[in-house]
């Protein structure tokens, strides 16, 4: 599966803003977030919204077929 980066990185945003709503009581709190890592909040915040995908190149489905019959035939030649 290809995604845009575009598309990932709205929903991600959408996501992340609605976590700092929840979370956050005052400005304070988005002061702290300039002195933490970033990702790791990001992330759990993805995470229940099985948001954290891998984007892969759109090359990927071409090099996933040439393996498969490399790996068949390695199969075959063996048995």
């Amino acid at each position: 599966m290809v995604l845009e980066a575009a598309t990932i990185a709205a929903d991600s945003i959408d996501v992340f803003v609605e976590k700092l709503q929840n979370e956050g009581t005052s400005n304070e709190y988005l002061n702290q977030l300039k002195n933490t890592d970033k990702y790791q909040i990001i992330k759990e915040a993805l995470l229940p919204k099985d948001y954290n995908l891998i984007v892969t190149p759109k090359e990927i489905d071409g090099l996933i077929e040439n393996m498969k019959d490399v790996i068949a035939r390695g199969i075959n030649f063996a048995l």
